[in-house]
Parts: C-alpha cells; structure tokens; sequence
C-alpha cells in the first residue's frame, strides 16, 4: 500500500469513505456467491477493522445474504445507486470486506491470495505471484506477524 489512508465511494459518487490503515487482508474470491453477488468472475475484498473505516458521505442500505455455510452476510450498498461498497462477514460487524473495485485507486492494494479458485470460470485470470487456493487458506501462514495479530485481536473480541 502507497499510503495509510485509501478513499473510494460509489458509483454515482455519493457514498465515499477512508480507509486509514492497511486492510489486514486481501482475498480474490473466486467462489460462486462472489460470483452471483457481484456479477464478475470474482470479488477482490480488503478487509479492514470498522474503526479503521470511515463513512465519510452518502446513504447506505444494508442487504442480508446467506453464505456457503450458512452464515449472514451483510452487503452494504449505496442507497442511491446500490453500488457494493463493503460487507459484514462471519466478524460481524467489528471489520468489514470493503470492494476493492471501488477504491479510488484499485491498484494500491494487492490480493494475499486467490481463494475458491476451484469455483473460477476458465476465462477467469487468476494474479501472478498470488498464492492460490482451491478453497480458503491458514491465515497465520500466509499474513505478515503484525497483520496477522490485528485478525487475531479481532476474533478474540
């Protein structure tokens, strides 16, 4: 990451907000809600600690998902024009998955892993150099010691 702090918004331009750490992770999602949900071939998501997220403008809307096991997930969305802009995961509502496309510059974060690639359709790239899992991954394996302790504190709250 160029920067400590990242913005983005959506699409319409009146939800915008501020990333002002690093995400703690990145995953490329290839699996097939990802796939349903976005209308891609995967969804690439920075997931940060929501007192590391600030809303700076615009209305959200909040939409209810099951996931493959089950779970809850919550897609936030511009009100206006329903543009995903994050997610609430299996941590609740203490971090979010914020959409990587809607980052001012997409470019400034790189995914730590393909994930679910076992799902991709073949015209699907897959990134150079990032790891590749058919399912999900051993995040205490694959992340940086301070980032990993960040996820860490998370799911000890």
């Amino acid at each position: 990451m160029a920067s400590e702090t990242l913005e983005g918004g959506c699409g319409c331009g009146a939800v915008r907000y501020r990333l002002n750490d690093e995400p703690i992770f990145v995953n490329n999602c290839h699996c097939r809600l990802c796939q349903r949900q976005t209308g891609t071939g995967s969804a690439v998501n920075a997931f940060i600690e929501m007192d590391r997220l600030d809303h700076l403008s615009g209305e959200l809307t909040e939409h209810d998902f099951k996931t493959g096991s089950g779970a809850t997930q919550i897609i936030v969305r511009c009100a206006k024009c329903g543009t995903p802009v994050w997610s609430h995961y299996r941590l609740g509502r203490k971090a979010a998955a914020v959409r990587v496309g809607t980052l001012d510059d997409p470019s400034a974060v790189r995914p730590d892993a393909a994930i679910f690639v076992v799902d991709r359709p073949a015209w699907a790239p897959l990134p150079d150099g990032v790891p590749q899992f058919e399912t999900y991954y051993n995040p205490a394996e694959l992340l940086p010691p301070q980032r990993f302790a960040r996820l860490k504190a998370l799911l000890d709250q």
